[in-house]
């Protein structure tokens, strides 16, 4: 598998690979994408996967080759801090039990010391948690150079050490995002590279109908209405029917999770 792999990145061809588990696949293509010179993204379909390539493997062999070669790690934009909601989160007292509070503390504690903004970076917070979402942002309501914090932004921190490196691990939600962008015509999310290397490639199909569908749910709905609730903080008498607007749209979500609750299932639109 390492001559083949290191066959296909010199000679720019396709080249998939089945092979069981525990064989050391990973390390039949680190070794050659580490020795080609190109520049590699390497995409996984777990997060767990990720890390270990990251924090595991990889610096394994930078020290087992002496290899120059500059690693990264990009996630998608849910996964870092936002600076400008963690602010609205703390004044904006959307909490509601003495956990959540303590987690928002140990975030805006880590906050003022993480050089990478990676939430998983903060021990008891989960990736389901209300206080993630509440400090991470989305293409929806992100405010991009209107941002007080854009300077600061982790996301675009990210991706600028992933321009600059030479491999740059992500995972198949990034990839495919990356793609529906410049099938948009909207630009793109990861930095040109010579090779792409997709590993867990068995998961790519499922996330893609996933990723390619589209997904409305009750956080999400949940969401714009504390976020709008936060912007109208102050001002809500200007903006009566607005505010109306929400309290209802509140209501009427409320009643919907309630409408389909009970057994988990599946059903023809």
């Amino acid at each position: 598998m390492v001559d083949a792999v290191a066959h296909s990145l010199e000679n720019r061809q396709h080249l998939i690979v089945e092979a069981g588990t525990g064989i050391g696949k990973s390390l039949a293509y680190l070794v050659p994408a580490m020795l080609s010179g190109r520049k590699v993204i390497i995409s996984t379909g777990t997060k767990n996967l990720q890390e270990q390539l990251f924090q595991k493997d990889l610096p394994a062999l930078q020290a087992t080759l002496s290899s120059p070669r500059k690693v990264s790690l990009l996630k998608g934009r849910g996964n870092y801090l936002c600076r400008h909601r963690l602010e609205q989160a703390i004044s904006g007292g959307r909490l509601h039990n003495k956990q959540q509070v303590r987690l928002l503390r140990d975030v805006r504690i880590w906050a003022g010391q993480t050089d990478t903004g990676d939430l998983a970076e903060v021990g008891d917070i989960s990736d389901g948690s209300p206080v993630w979402r509440m400090v991470s942002s989305t293409t929806d309501n992100c405010l991009s150079t209107d941002c007080a914090f854009y300077d600061q932004c982790e996301v675009f921190q990210a991706r600028k050490r992933a321009q600059e490196s030479d491999v740059v691990i992500i995972n198949h939600h990034l990839l495919l995002a990356d793609i529906s962008l410049k099938e948009r015509g909207f630009g793109e999310l990861l930095p040109a590279a010579d090779a792409v290397i997709v590993d867990e490639a068995h998961q790519l199909p499922y996330t893609a109908a996933q990723f390619f569908g589209q997904r409305l749910s009750f956080y999400q709905v949940n969401d714009l209405i504390n976020d709008t609730r936060a912007a109208l903080k102050g001002i809500s008498r200007d903006m009566p029917a607005l505010e109306e607007a929400v309290l209802t749209l509140g209501k009427q979500n409320e009643s919907l999770l309630i409408q389909l609750s009970g057994p988990a299932q599946r059903m023809d639109w």
